[in-house]
């Protein structure tokens, strides 16, 4: 039997509303339909001091290995070869100081090299810092030192802005619009809430039940198509 069109679309519709399924289990991720949007941003409290959550309407901005920009909520973040990344490997930008362009957030390689890292963690205010810890050599009584790595940038869109999404968290914004980059706790942006992650946007029965619809439809279709073939035969048989 060949898809037509319609069964075509309604293929299509079955992979994005699974797609909204498996969105509904990673933190921060948005639906591509509101009808399984939940009504509100949530978060749970959680040990890691390298999670945050960002205020509402605003979203962490990441770069890929080939360099492009992708744009997040989800704040599950982690050091990997020294640097800040996302959940999905991805390095999250930041600044070094104020008035630079945001680029990747890595740790003092001499640090890392010498295992002198503790605590690494965000706060509010978007910090990424940690604690050297060093032996001085001629006491032998340990130092310790807080190290400012640098600070987390967040982005904000011009309202009504729909990101697009491949994946559940790959969001970028359509050609030609910009966003409004800035820290948080700064006079445009409010602080980001440490030690928190923050839910999926889907509800995650209602987006079983869009799919199972979904599902129902295509097999409509596909009697319907396969009612109109066997009359089609039929037909045939009866002329010859």
């Amino acid at each position: 039997m060949f898809l037509n069109a319609a069964m075509s679309a309604a293929l299509d519709r079955i992979a994005e509303r699974a797609a909204d399924v498996r969105r509904a289990f990673t933190p921060g991720s948005v639906p591509q339909y509101d009808d399984v949007a939940t009504a509100g941003e949530s978060s749970d409290f959680t040990l890691d001091p390298l999670s945050v959550s960002a205020p509402e309407g605003t979203y962490f901005v990441a770069t890929d290995a080939r360099g492009k920009t992708w744009y997040t909520r989800d704040g599950s973040f982690a050091v990997r070869g020294g640097a800040l990344v996302d959940g999905s490997g991805r390095q999250v930008c930041g600044v070094r100081e104020a008035g630079e362009a945001p680029a990747e957030l890595r740790v003092d390689p001499v640090d890392e090299s010498l295992g002198r890292i503790r605590d690494a963690r965000i706060e509010r205010d978007g910090s990424f810092v940690y604690r050297r810890e060093t032996i001085d050599p001629r006491s032998g009584l340990s130092e310790s030192q807080r190290v400012l790595v640098g600070r987390v940038v967040l982005a904000r869109f011009p309202a009504g802005t729909r990101l697009e999404s491949n994946d559940a968290n790959d969001l970028k914004p359509p050609p030609g619009i910009a966003p409004q980059v800035g820290l948080p706790a700064d006079a445009s942006f409010a602080p980001v809430v440490p030690m928190r992650r923050e839910r999926s946007r889907v509800e995650v029965d209602q987006s079983l039940v869009r799919l199972k619809e979904a599902y129902i439809h295509f097999d409509a279709l596909a009697a319907a198509e396969a009612a109109k073939s066997h009359l089609g035969k039929s037909a045939m048989d009866l002329v010859k």
